[in-house]
């Protein structure tokens, strides 16, 4: 049997810069945001608890699918292992998000 596919995620959140692992991402039923399945953490069996992965996962806690905005998105890498999961405060980095709205129904680009 091959590996399952798995993939790290990093996205824009209310000025944060979300980094989560998931085994399924795809543009999704929803037109303009990427759907992200099936969220992995580590496992817990270990003595110490890392308090932001902790964090991140209390809050994805109960999500069956998450769907990102497509302008938040900011990488989407396939990799093979897994990292700490995280939530960082992007004030302090290089990271800018792109413009919004990035497409506008109805709107025509030849004015």
């Amino acid at each position: 049997m091959p590996p399952q596919r798995l993939y790290k995620v990093m996205f824009m959140n209310q000025g944060k810069v979300y980094e989560i692992y998931a085994r399924s991402v795809s543009h999704g039923d929803l037109f303009g945001f990427v759907a992200i399945e099936e969220l992995v953490f580590g496992e817990r069996t270990s003595v110490v608890v890392d308090p932001v992965e902790e964090r991140i996962q209390s809050e994805f806690e109960g999500v069956k699918r998450s769907f990102v905005p497509m302008h938040a998105i900011l990488r989407i890498d396939e990799v093979a292992k897994q990292g700490t999961s995280k939530i960082t405060d992007a004030s302090g980095d290089n990271v800018t998000q792109f413009p919004v709205p990035m497409y506008t129904p109805g709107g025509s680009g030849s004015d």
